[in-house]
């Protein structure tokens, strides 16, 4: 099986080590902090042999040349990482890229940035969607459009609801309080917000999150639903989005 290594970075980022025991090939999903992978994999006794980027800001892909240096690992990312690093091989929406005998499909998930891209393993059910959505959030729209970004929460609105979201930042308390608001009558909504204060008042991780339970109650996720529209208005998903965004960038 898969195996998956998921440990703190700076200060609210999340580190993920991908391994893949037939193989001894490890990935290393962003690098926000590239001695704290190279020491996160020495204690697991794994080599880092690949780095997926997600998107090209320096808290996901800022360590890659340290951990290039130490392991001679492939750089596996969209071109806009070729901002801070060279790139082994570019990736785009529909490429796959392996892990051993793994295999993730590559999926546009721009709007947060315009190169933004997610990895989707289907045959363990997970996938790593860097900043593209939180739980209970999405990623603040740095480069992107509206309708742009509302196309990539819907293709990760697609995948199977029981896929496991991985996501790159601990920002699910932050944001349950703008759902909260945003949707107020949301019950399914309520008992996660009191689920995450639990555990955050445990210290315990909020990510990762699972589809189905984001389709419930995030409401970026939820901006082609009746309700989102009647209470923010909008002639369109993308426009419900778009004022959801607003409002949460002001929040």
């Amino acid at each position: 099986m898969l195996q998956i290594h998921q440990f703190p970075c700076l200060s609210d980022n999340y580190g993920f080590l991908v391994h893949d025991p037939a193989s001894g090939e490890t990935a290393a999903i962003d690098t926000p902090d590239g001695a704290e992978y190279l020491r996160q994999a020495e204690a697991k006794g794994w080599t880092i042999t690949q780095i997926w980027n997600t998107h090209w800001h320096p808290d996901h892909a800022g360590g890659n040349q340290a951990i290039v240096d130490a392991t001679g690992a492939t750089v596996v990312a969209p071109a806009e990482v070729s901002k801070l690093g060279p790139i082994d091989r570019v990736v785009g929406n529909g490429d796959t890229v392996a892990l051993g005998e793994w295999l993730a499909r590559v999926i546009d998930v721009s709007g947060h940035t315009n190169g933004h891209i997610a990895y989707h393993l289907a045959d363990a059910g997970v996938a790593f969607v860097g900043d593209s959505v939180f739980a209970l959030g999405c990623g603040r729209m740095f480069e992107g459009e509206p309708q742009q970004f509302w196309d990539s929460l819907s293709r990760i609105k697609a995948l199977p609801p029981g896929t496991v979201l991985y996501c790159a930042h601990e920002y699910t308390q932050s944001n349950a309080k703008f759902a909260l608001h945003a949707d107020p009558d949301n019950a399914m909504l309520r008992q996660y917000a009191a689920d995450i204060d639990r555990k955050r008042a445990a210290g315990e991780p909020t990510v990762p999150t699972t589809l189905e339970r984001e389709l419930g109650t995030n409401p970026f996720l939820r901006a082609d639903s009746d309700e989102m529209r009647d209470r923010w208005g909008g002639a369109s998903p993308a426009e419900t989005f778009a004022r959801l965004r607003a409002a949460k960038d002001s929040f």
